[in-house]
C-alpha cells in the first residue's frame, strides 16, 4: 500500500526493459542524479564515464512510459554557476521535480564540496528566481533555509498573509518543512533506523524495533522535532519552526545535532552569539 519511488544509478544496469517493468509495477516516480548540464562535467564529478548519457536514457525511457521523473542535483563549488543551465535541462527533459541537494560532509563527501554561507545564500536566491517560472517543482534537501528565502521574498513582494502566523515574539509558525527526523525516517541497507541518510545516528533496527514507534517516541527523533531546543543562531531564528537548519550538517561539522547550521548566512535580529 505504500507509494513507491525509485532512484537508480545512471548505469547500463538500469535497462529500458527494467524501466518498463517498474512502470508496469506502478512506480510513482523515477529519479536520477544529474550534477551538471553536460556530460564532461557530470561524468568527471561522478567518476564514471558515460553516466550522463545513461541517466538521460533512463529519464527519457521513463517519460515515454508515462512515469513521472525527477532530477537530483548535488550543488557545491564545482557547479554552483550552472543552476540556470541545469534548470533548462530539467525543463527540456520534462521532469516533475528538481531536487537540489546542499552537500553534507559525510560518507564520501568531503569539505572540498562545501560552499561558504554567503555563497549558499546567493545560490538559494538564484534558485528562488528559477523556481518562480520553472515548469516543474523545485525543492531542496539539506537546505531548509530555502523556505526562509522564499518567505522573505514573498514578504518583500507584498504577498498578503505570507507571515500571518507570527507569535508575539516574532516567531513564524507556518508548516515546517521535511528534514532530518521531521517528516522523514531512513532505514539503511542493514536495517538501522536513522533520522536521514545524511545523519548517521542510529535510533534502532527494524529487525527488532517498530519503525513507527521509533519515529514517534525515540529521544533522538523527538529532540529533532523540538524547534525550541535548537542551539546557536538557529535557536534564536524567527524562522526556526519553518526551517530548523540542517541537523545532519550540524552533526557533521559541529558534532551536535542541535547546533546551528554552519551554512546559513542569515543572522536573526539582535542576535549577538554568532559563532561563524
Amino acid at each position: 500500500g505504500l507509494v513507491m519511488t525509485v532512484t537508480p544509478s545512471g548505469t547500463p544496469a538500469m535497462t529500458d526493459s527494467l524501466v518498463a517493468e517498474l512502470a508496469r509495477a506502478g512506480v510513482a516516480r523515477l529519479a536520477v542524479s544529474l550534477d551538471a548540464p553536460d556530460a564532461a562535467s557530470h561524468d568527471a564529478f561522478r567518476g564514471v564515464d558515460g553516466s550522463f548519457a545513461e541517466s538521460l536514457r533512463i529519464l527519457r525511457a521513463a517519460r515515454a512510459l508515462g512515469v513521472p521523473t525527477q532530477i537530483n542535483t548535488s550543488v557545491g563549488p564545482h557547479n554552483a554557476r550552472s543552476l540556470r543551465a541545469m534548470a533548462d535541462l530539467c525543463a527540456e527533459l520534462g521532469v516533475a521535480l528538481w531536487a537540489v541537494f546542499l552537500v553534507v560532509p559525510t560518507g564520501r563527501a568531503g569539505a572540498s564540496l562545501l560552499m561558504r554561507a554567503p555563497a549558499v545564500e546567493r545560490l538559494l536566491e538564484e534558485l528562488a528566481d528559477l523556481a518562480a517560472t520553472a515548469p516543474f517543482d523545485v525543492k531542496t534537501t539539506a537546505a531548509p533555509h530555502f523556505r526562509r528565502v522564499l518567505l522573505q521574498r514573498k514578504q518583500r513582494e507584498g504577498a498578503s498573509g505570507v507571515l500571518r502566523d507570527v507569535d508575539e515574539r516574532g516567531v513564524v509558525r507556518g508548516a515546517r518543512g521535511i528534514t532530518d527526523g521531521v517528516g522523514f525516517v531512513f532505514v539503511s541497507h542493514r536495517g538501522e533506523i536513522f533520522p536521514s541518510g545524511f545523519l548517521p545516528q542510529s535510533a534502532g533496527d527494524v529487525r527488532r524495533d517498530d519503525l513507527a514507534a521509533v519515529y514517534r517516541t525515540h529521544p533522538l527523533f523527538t529532540r529533532l522535532r523540538d524547534a525550541d531546543a535548537l542551539g546557536g543562531k538557529c535557536g534564536a531564528c524567527p524562522f526556526r519552526r519553518v526551517c530548523g537548519g540542517s541537523r545532519a550538517r550540524a552533526w557533521a561539522m559541529r558534532g551536535d545535532v542541535m547546533a546551528e547550521d554552519p551554512l546559513c548566512d542569515y543572522v536573526p535580529k539582535g542576535y549577538e552569539g554568532l559563532s561563524g
